[in-house]
C-alpha cells in the first residue's frame, strides 16, 4: 500500500515507518524535523521535510496519493499546550484539518490517527478505563486530540473516510527523545547514563500505564490489516508508579543513584490506566513486552546512541 506517515522521523512514527517498509508498503514520511531526526527515517522511505500546515504538505498528498494516512505529527508537549493553547490548536487541530482536506482532494480515505488515552479521559472514575469512559481533558493538548477525533467522525460520515483513532497510554522505547517533558523513561535513562541525578515530581506514587513502542506499532498494523474503524485504547491495563518505573530503569542501567524529589506539577493526574480489551476483542492484540524487558531494550538503545 501507499502509506503517508506524518511525524515519521519521530519516536513512534519512525518505528511505525520501519514496520510498514518491512511489510513491503511504499512509505513517504512527512516531517518538519522540529523534533524528529532524519536518521530515524528508514532508507526505503522517502522523507518530505514540510510542516503539516503548509501548502507544500498538501502538495505531497496530492502527488503521492496515499491509500493510507498514518497521522502522528503533533505538538505533543502538554506543558507547552498549557502555555500556548493557540499554537497547540494551530498545529494539532488546524494542521490535521489541512491534511484531511488534502486527503479528501487526493482520494485518500483510510486514516490511522495517533490519539491519546490519559489526556483525553482526564481524571478517571475507574482504573483501567475503557473507551466508554467520559472524556474530560484538562489540557489544551487533550482537547485538541479529542477535537480531531470528532473531525474524523465528521469525515467518515460525510465523505466516507475509514478512520481509526488509537488512544495511546504512555509509550516508551528506543528512539524516544529525552528532551522535553513527555518521555520520562528516556529522561531518566539519559540522566542515569550520564551520571546525573534524575528528578521525580511529587512523591513518585503517581501511576501511569507504560506500553512499549513495539506493541504500539503492532496495534497500528493490526488496526490497518483488520480494517478497524472507531476509537481504541492501546495500553497494558497495568498501573506502574513512577517510583517503580525509576527502580526498573536504575537496575537496567546498573546505578545506585537515588532520584531527587521536587514538588509535584500543578494539575498533574495522579493515576492513569487504559483497558485495551476492545482492541484485543477486535484484533487479538495483547501487549507482549514486560516492563523490565522493555526498559532493558530502551537502556541498551541509549547506551549506543545519542538522541
Amino acid at each position: 500500500m501507499r502509506i503517508l506517515v506524518t511525524g515519521g522521523a519521530g519516536f513512534i512514527g519512525s518505528n511505525l515507518a520501519d514496520a510498514f517498509v518491512a511489510r513491503g508498503d511504499q512509505v513517504v514520511v512527512l516531517d518538519d524535523l522540529s523534533s524528529g531526526r532524519e536518521a530515524n527515517v528508514p532508507k526505503a522511505a522517502r522523507l518530505e521535510r514540510f510542516d503539516i500546515r503548509s501548502p507544500d504538505a498538501a502538495r505531497v498528498v496530492e502527488t503521492f496519493k496515499p491509500e493510507v494516512l498514518c497521522h502522528l505529527a503533533a505538538q505533543m508537549d502538554v506543558r507547552k499546550s498549557v502555555a500556548d493553547p493557540a499554537h497547540d490548536a494551530d498545529v494539532n487541530v488546524v494542521g490535521s484539518l489541512r491534511l484531511l482536506e488534502a486527503c479528501r482532494a487526493a482520494g485518500t480515505k483510510r486514516v490511522l490517527f495517533a490519539s491519546t488515552g490519559g489526556a483525553i479521559y482526564g481524571d478517571q472514575d475507574v482504573y483501567p478505563c475503557d473507551e466508554s469512559h467520559p472524556k474530560r481533558p484538562v489540557s489544551p493538548y487533550g482537547v485538541a486530540k479529542l477535537s480531531v477525533e470528532h473531525y474524523l467522525h465528521y469525515y467518515s460520515v460525510v465523505y466516507g473516510f475509514r478512520t481509526t483513532c488509537l488512544r495511546y497510554a504512555n509509550v516508551y522505547g528506543p528512539r524516544q527523545s529525552p528532551h522535553g517533558e513527555a518521555g520520562v523513561v528516556a529522561i531518566f535513562t539519559r540522566k542515569l547514563l550520564s551520571g546525573e541525578t534524575p528528578i521525580i515530581n511529587g512523591t513518585g506514587e503517581q501511576t501511569r500505564d507504560f506500553v512499549f513502542v513495539g506493541d504500539v506499532v503492532r496495534a497500528n498494523v493490526l488496526a490497518l490489516e483488520k480494517d478497524l474503524a472507531g476509537a481504541y485504547n492501546v495500553g497494558t491495563g497495568v498501573e506502574t508508579s513512577v517510583t517503580t518505573l525509576y527502580d526498573s530503569i536504575r537496575r537496567a542501567v546498573g546505578s545506585s543513584v537515588q532520584a531527587n524529589h521536587v514538588p509535584s506539577k500543578l494539575g498533574e493526574q495522579m493515576r492513569s490506566c487504559l483497558d485495551a480489551g476492545l482492541l484485543e476483542k477486535s484484533t487479538g492484540f495483547r501487549p507482549s513486552t514486560r516492563l523490565d524487558d522493555g526498559i532493558r531494550a530502551t537502556v541498551d538503545f541509549f547506551r549506543t546512541s545519542k538522541p
